[in-house]
């Protein structure tokens, strides 16, 4: 028997939003990894999830063909199938799972489901440079926030989460109230290099290891509009100072959560992923707490951060390992 045939070669299909992607790993290593991105939504301000799972329709073949021919392998060579089964857009969702499961009938493959908070957590195990267990994983995305504690690949706890918005929603609704275009988030961290922290806006107080982002929102825009008020311009003259602000309280209330947990738990395997890791103001932040806390600290490479399909290969990789195999059946699920 071959070497390529002993390999576990798997396709792995995310649409959970509005990247389509695709990405084809041997044995754990990335051969290939696809993102088509769609812009359409730029015009609406946000995701408008009739036309992202319309864009899914269209992108999602000429995706997959372009990682299989990157990958170098052909699909007889692969061992299985991985999509992202939730939680998501449903219609986005729908168009990832049924071309992975009919492919997966058409070539006589198992079908593996994969969760994408679970995939963002185990993207980490796609460097070289890989967490040991147990360790702490800040997840922070557009949909999400919450504080993992990982014991084994598929044994975790979240531990802290947020009571109403995520992180990311935060950084994007800051940024439309300051008249960015979407997504806001990144530009957010762009301005904020160049700017200084000038604002004080308030932090939320909530008990034990949970987020909490509504409160702090409301209090932004009171600012905003209080400042506008009394100078018209206020926003387009301090864009710098509000954007470095408004990124600092975000990040001081996420660094205050994670420093808690690593004391709680004893845990200084500190771990960040999700969306949002892709911003170098938390990143900078968790290196240095990283330094001043001696942890051991993990940041997955950018283009392992945002939704990707390489973090569902891998997921797909260790089921693959324990026969964690799903049914044809299977339904894409908005939430768990």
């Amino acid at each position: 028997m071959s070497n390529q045939t002993q390999s576990i070669n798997i396709l792995a299909i995310e649409s959970s939003c509005d990247d389509t992607a695709a990405s084809v790993l041997s044995n754990g290593k990335v051969l290939s990894n696809v993102v088509s991105s769609q812009h359409i939504h730029e015009l609406y301000g946000g995701v408008v999830p009739e036309l992202a799972s319309r864009a899914h329709q269209q992108s999602i073949v000429p995706v997959v063909d372009l990682a299989i021919k990157k990958s170098g392998l052909n699909l007889t060579d692969l061992s299985a199938i991985a999509f992202t089964k939730g939680p998501g857009l449903i219609g986005s969702l729908m168009v990832g799972s049924s071309f992975a499961k009919s492919l997966a009938y058409a070539l006589s493959l198992p079908l593996i489901g994969v969760h994408h908070m679970e995939a963002h957590v185990l993207a980490h195990f796609i460097p070289e440079n890989k967490p040991n267990f147990p360790f702490l994983c800040l997840t922070v995305s557009g949909g999400h926030t919450q504080i993992v504690r990982m014991d084994d690949y598929f044994s975790f706890e979240v531990i802290g989460k947020t009571i109403d918005d995520a992180a990311g929603e935060a950084f994007d609704k800051s940024a439309k109230l300051l008249g960015l275009p979407y997504p806001g988030g990144p530009l957010i961290d762009k301005y904020a290099k160049e700017g200084k922290v000038a604002f004080k806006f308030s932090q939320p107080q909530i008990n034990e290891l949970d987020f909490s982002f509504s409160g702090l929102k409301t209090n932004i825009l009171y600012f905003l509009q209080k400042q506008v008020k009394e100078n018209e311009d206020f926003i387009k003259d301090n864009i710098n100072d509000i954007c470095a602000s408004i990124q600092d309280a975000i990040i001081n209330h996420l660094m205050k959560k994670l420093k808690l947990a690593s004391v709680q738990t004893g845990i200084k395997n500190i771990a960040l992923a999700g969306g949002v890791s892709a911003n170098s103001g938390l990143r900078n932040a968790i290196e240095t707490e990283g330094l001043k806390s001696q942890w051991s600290t993990f940041i997955p490479p950018f283009e392992f951060c945002t939704d990707n399909a390489a973090m569902v290969g891998i997921t797909a990789h260790y089921k693959f390992l324990e026969n964690q195999f799903e049914d044809l059946n299977t339904a894409p699920l908005a939430r768990f």
